[in-house]
């Protein structure tokens, strides 16, 4: 199930103008081509900004989201045609052989509940071809970057073309363990409409990871810092063992 701010067609719809800046998505591109990568599944897609760009670099792409909302405005955008778009997760994936398989910005954060993790890495070691590999991202838990999450340092306002201004800024709710729950809050100043989107966030330690990829068969080549955000994140590179 998607959270709101991706599966409702309002909020899917202001994403790109409250996070126009995707320099993040650069370094994921370069491990792409470091790898020689043709055939690449998008996992979590959103509204396609990855998945057009490894398009618009000669890649087959295929991308997936559980969000038909961000789907929808991901097919409207230049190049939309290039890439094969498919509404579900890893676990409802078709036959697939790809090169690589990325879960960029907080896609894997946001899979908390354990056995749907473990089913998407199923669905991923399934979808690479023998000697393909997975690429995504996880929160470093020491930054504790959760401590930042309220009203005062992300509060903003932003015109939207089309929609009018919008105030948007997010709250925590709770810190469990590794999870963290938080709340979106998005008030429309056209016509007063205010909408909340909730999600959960999970902050496992790099060992946990590891040891659950290694669980379901694939090898850890690499663990790599952010190079847009150092110290923030790990970029975990791990391989389908075979040729």
């Amino acid at each position: 199930m998607a959270d709101e701010e991706y599966g409702h067609p309002r909020l899917a719809a202001l994403y790109d103008w409250l996070y126009p800046d995707r320099g993040d998505l650069v370094p994921y591109l370069g491990i792409v081509r470091e790898l020689g990568a043709r055939r690449v599944l998008d996992l979590g897609c959103g509204t396609g900004a990855f998945a057009l760009l490894l398009a618009g670099s000669g890649i087959e792409v295929t991308a997936a989201d559980p969000a038909q909302a961000s789907l929808d405005v991901a097919m409207t955008k230049t190049g939309g045609e290039r890439v094969r778009w498919i509404c579900g997760d890893a676990a409802a994936l078709p036959p697939l052989q790809v090169d690589a398989v990325t879960m960029t910005a907080n896609v894997a954060p946001a899979i908390a509940d354990p056995h749907a993790w473990q089913e998407t890495l199923r669905g991923v070691y399934g979808a690479l071809r023998p000697g393909g590999s997975l690429v995504f991202e996880i929160r470093n838990p020491a930054r504790r970057a959760w401590e930042r999450w309220n009203r005062e340092a992300s509060y903003r306002v932003t015109e939207v073309p089309g929609t009018g201004r919008v105030e948007t800024w997010v709250d925590l709710l709770d810190v469990r363990g590794p999870l963290v729950t938080i709340r979106w809050t998005y008030t429309f100043a056209a016509d007063g409409d205010v909408l909340t989107s909730t999600s959960v966030l999970r902050f496992p330690e790099r060992e946990e990871v590891e040891a659950e990829l290694a669980h379901e068969g694939f090898a850890v080549e690499e663990v790599r810092d952010a190079p847009d955000r150092p110290g923030r994140e790990f970029v975990f590179l791990a391989r389908r063992p075979g040729v």
